[in-house]
């Protein structure tokens, strides 16, 4: 592929030294948001209210909500496919076309991604809202986070695994039309999600966005997930939204990124989004952890990769990275938690989450963020430090 100094939108490429400066000059501030107890309201999350597979999503669904938004924006929501863009892979495992939606001219360049995991369905629907939002509302807020970024939506990462309601994606024999099997002729799956490494690339849709993300060269990223039922360490509250690293702060690998920038930055991010969002009533908030105690340093992560850098196949030269945050939402539909009577605050948060986040790094307010906050975040003491590469790794007194 040859590489220019301009993104895939056409616009010039800038430094990473650039996405970790302050950033833009405060215009105008997120409007102050309901106030309230942190505790979670009524069912929320909860069980209860069956989810039907047709209130989800589908693939088709997306397609024809980006095409509405793409055709009825003010403000040049741009849709278009991986073929288009011009990747080398450009389709699912089952051939079907992965979409991107770009809405901004700002000069520094986001990345959000949603569902790659095919069933935690509500990412899709945060980004679709969000997106028209962008495309459509003219108000100040809007405006500065147009004016700063070149958003790229990916709403549905995983359209296979969607259709399937799965988490992984399965390989397809193209020629056969059927999935690959295995030795004992069991369908080869794949998590999405664990598929940016060097000796795996396994499925179509990690070669496709690995080489957009390339062509990007984004300065920020967000991704966003489901995760089962939690309470809050400390208060026994529901917890409806978990603010993730996929390296650890202050662990094995994200200090050692950047100078340490991304160790800092990243509790930013999620110290601002925290501070922001804390006093709506209907979302409870802590740091994501696993095992109980136990921070996750996954490397083999798709937001991990771009930290850290990753060049496939001579794809990123240079080492481009960038720092990436997630928001996982209670509830999913691999143990019946996703209850349909959480359904619309499980997407309303998720787009609070996201907006939040965006405005303040327009504004530089990310950025002058005590880092500190992250500790603030409830969590549970920790333990240790769970890899995809080593196993657990005990935290040194």
């Amino acid at each position: 592929m040859i590489r220019s100094n301009t993104t895939a939108s056409g616009k010039p490429r800038t430094s990473r030294s650039r996405a970790l400066a302050l950033g833009l000059a405060a215009l105008v501030s997120l409007p102050l948001l309901t106030s309230g107890p942190a505790q979670a309201k009524g069912n929320f999350p909860s069980p209860e209210g069956s989810t039907s597979t047709a209130s989800i999503l589908t693939y088709a669904d997306t397609i024809k909500e980006l095409e509405k938004i793409e055709k009825t924006s003010r403000y040049g929501v741009d849709v278009f496919t991986l073929a288009e863009a011009g990747t080398a892979v450009n389709t699912s495992e089952q051939g079907r076309d992965l979409y991107v939606a770009t809405v901004g001219d700002g000069p520094q360049d986001v990345w959000v991604q949603g569902r790659i995991h095919g069933n935690e369905p509500y990412g899709a629907e945060a980004i679709l809202s969000l997106l028209k939002d962008l495309g459509t509302n003219g108000s100040a807020q809007y405006e500065e986070i147009r004016d700063a970024f070149t958003i790229h939506f990916i709403p549905m990462y995983n359209p296979d695994g969607s259709e399937l309601n799965i988490r992984q994606t399965v390989l397809w024999d193209t020629a056969a039309n059927a999935p690959r099997k295995d030795a004992n002729g069991r369908d080869l799956i794949v998590d999405l999600n664990r598929d940016w490494v060097a000796d795996k690339f396994q499925a179509r849709e990690s070669l496709a966005f690995y080489e957009y993300w390339t062509m990007v060269d984004p300065d920020y990223g967000i991704d966003i997930h489901h995760q089962g039922l939690k309470q809050q360490y400390g208060t026994g509250d529901d917890v409806t939204l978990s603010l993730g690293i996929s390296l650890a702060p202050g662990g094995p690998t994200l200090p050692t990124l950047e100078g340490g920038a991304y160790d800092v930055l990243t509790r930013q991010m999620h110290g601002y989004v925290y501070e922001e969002l804390k006093g709506t009533g209907y979302i409870t908030m802590d740091r994501y952890q696993v095992g109980g105690s136990l921070e996750i340093d996954i490397k083999g992560g798709v937001v991990s990769a771009m930290m850290l850098g990753l060049d496939y196949q001579g794809l990123n030269p240079e080492g481009h990275s960038n720092p990436v945050v997630f928001f996982e939402t209670s509830g999913n539909t691999s143990d019946g938690s996703l209850g349909q009577k959480a359904r619309g605050k499980s997407i309303q948060q998720n787009i609070l989450a996201m907006r939040t986040l965006l405005t303040g790094l327009a504004n530089g307010e990310v950025q002058q963020t005590d880092p500190e906050v992250w500790e603030e975040i409830p969590h549970a003491p920790v333990t240790g430090y769970s890899t995809d590469y080593a196993g657990t790794i005990p935290v040194t007194p």
